[in-house]
């Protein structure tokens, strides 16, 4: 063996270092790296290693299988012993602590393709938070980053949604995208720079270690065009080969056929068509190398501009499909409900979330009563999870520094990201999700016939119910419409099963006394008024 073996646990990622005997012009793109691993059981995985700088690579990897793994390097170059035929070996050993992404182990889909799901198969609730610049030094490295992250954990978050250096809202090499060490490519887009990718492992590990998946977007979409399919695809080799062995999750490219805010392609129909084709072939170009590069088989997914399936050629390429659906305040509360619905049915079938939905704060608008609205009526409806964002993080506005105007001329708006942070919606949101955690929330289906009146076309704004049969449902009121008044009723309730009944506050978490559900001879019940104006969970148990 080259290497002096080394000891990890479960699903933590553990490094080597290769040096090269030879001199190459552009190490970065003369040759590639990649490491062969063979588990206990003989599963064999080929790995690319990542250039360091200089004459260095190295290679991650990570395994839930307990026991003593090997592996063999091989290099483009067979001729440099420093990267060819180096063999090595590590043991892998139980996980003891509680963090779930190491105890419960990376992300997949569900074998009934409905929602996410830990490796060991443990279900997986989906509560992102959306850091689009995150990696930028604007937020600063470790405290803020720290204290953000610390809050999130705090409120129930699971997911961080974060762009790897080639960021929205900006040009090309715009100052505000550089991190502690610069930019992530080179101008021209020549090749990369290592030392920013090891000044974003810092953060990256960090999300990990906190018990946060980090959903890693590649780039924004108009990528694309500024760099081409092949500088993409090296991007997402070296993305993969530094952050493949984390728990993670890989969002191909952000707005993913959009084109940039001031090209001809903008207000052009014509070219704009043509553009939105080119992207979409060259989106799912770079989906098949990244799904035939990957040994760990990360979901994928691709942030739209309306719909992840719209975004490539063959929606087989993505393993679950997100949707951004607008940032109008609650206008654009019935296309994310007819979104949401419309993914759910559409085939193949695959787990669905909000991606993207309008921000808290932008533009002055859109507060937590929306995002609760949103939340409740997307999970209800059959999402995987959701998706928050607060306005001033995911730009990271600096208190007396703003992010400033995007492309288009204007800014959307000028919160600090730590006053950003404090906006009550976030923590209203952790607080649903706890909820909906007391119950085998992975098994709800939505039951709109279960409560009358109920949403419809032609009303959105009319209760959302969902739940198991003879188990629980889960009733969400709006704060707009004829149910809030009390006018609403439970129906269908299974003869011989026995239910009590109590609201849930869903801006505090506060639960009322429980009541007895007395239904009438139709199975129908018609609960007593919550106390309050305002938008209510209510919840039947059925009794042991």
């Amino acid at each position: 063996m080259d290497f002096k073996p080394k000891r990890t646990v479960q699903n933590s990622p553990v490094e080597f270092s290769l040096q090269s005997k030879k001199e190459y012009r552009d190490p970065f793109s003369d040759v590639e790296v990649s490491a062969t691993f063979m588990g206990p059981d003989g599963e064999e995985r080929t790995v690319p290693a990542f250039w360091a700088g200089n004459n260095a690579w190295r290679v991650r990897y990570a395994s839930h299988q307990v026991g003593k793994h090997s592996f063999r390097t091989s290099c483009s170059d067979v001729a440099n012993p420093g990267l060819h035929g180096r063999t090595g070996s590590l043991e892998v050993v139980r996980y003891e602590g509680r963090n779930p992404l190491l105890k419960h182990g990376p992300l997949k889909v569900s074998k009934d393709r409905r929602h996410l799901e830990h490796e060991d198969g443990t279900p997986f609730f989906w509560l992102g938070d959306t850091w689009w610049m995150g990696l930028s030094k604007r937020l600063r490295w470790p405290e803020e980053f720290k204290l953000l992250t610390r809050d999130r954990v705090g409120k129930g978050f699971t997911v961080v949604q974060i762009v790897a250096g080639l960021y929205p809202d900006m040009p090309p090499f715009d100052p505000r995208g550089a991190n502690e060490a610069g930019f992530p490519w080179e101008r021209g887009f020549s090749r990369i720079n290592p030392a920013y990718f090891d000044a974003a492992d810092r953060r990256i590990w960090w999300l990990v270690r906190s018990g946060l998946v980090p959903c890693i977007v590649g780039s924004w979409g108009y990528y694309i065009k500024f760099a081409g399919e092949e500088v993409m695809k090296k991007h997402w080799r070296n993305l993969v080969a530094r952050y493949g062995a984390f728990p993670s999750v890989w969002c191909l490219a952000g707005e993913a056929t959009m084109p940039y805010y001031v090209s001809q392609e903008w207000g052009d129909r014509e070219k704009r068509e043509k553009y939105v084709a080119e992207a979409r072939a060259g989106w799912t170009g770079v989906a098949r190398y990244l799904r035939s590069l990957d040994p760990y088989r990360r979901p994928v997914t691709i942030h739209p501009t309306d719909c992840a399936r719209n975004m490539v050629d063959d929606p087989a390429v993505i393993d679950f499909d997100m949707l951004q659906t607008g940032h109008s305040d609650v206008h654009c509360f019935e296309n994310t409900v007819r979104s949401l619905a419309s993914s759910i049915a559409s085939s193949p079938r695959m787990p669905v979330l909000v991606g993207e939905v309008t921000y808290e704060g932008i533009m002055g608008a859109s507060w937590d009563n929306v995002q609760r609205l949103m939340f409740w009526a997307s999970v209800l409806s059959g999402a995987a999870g959701h998706t928050y964002g607060a306005n001033g993080i995911w730009q990271v506005n600096r208190r007396g520094r703003p992010f400033g105007p995007s492309p288009h001329g204007r800014s959307w708006g000028d919160a600090p990201w730590d006053e950003a942070r404090k906006l009550p919606g976030s923590r209203e949101l952790g607080l649903g999700k706890k909820l909906l955690e007391s119950y085998r929330w992975w098994m709800f289906e939505p039951h709109p016939e279960w409560v009358e009146p109920h949403w419809s076309e032609g009303d959105y704004f009319e209760p959302y119910a969902a739940g198991i049969p003879g188990e629980v449902r889960v009733i969400y009121v709006p704060w707009h419409g004829q149910a809030l008044w009390g006018w609403f009723k439970v129906k269908e309730l299974e003869p011989g099963v026995s239910y009590r009944a109590f609201f849930f506050d869903p801006r505090t978490g506060r639960r009322l006394d429980p009541v007895k559900v007395e239904p009438d001879r139709n199975r129908e019940w018609r609960p007593p008024l919550a106390p309050l104006l305002q938008d209510w969970v209510l919840v039947l148990e059925a009794s042991s």
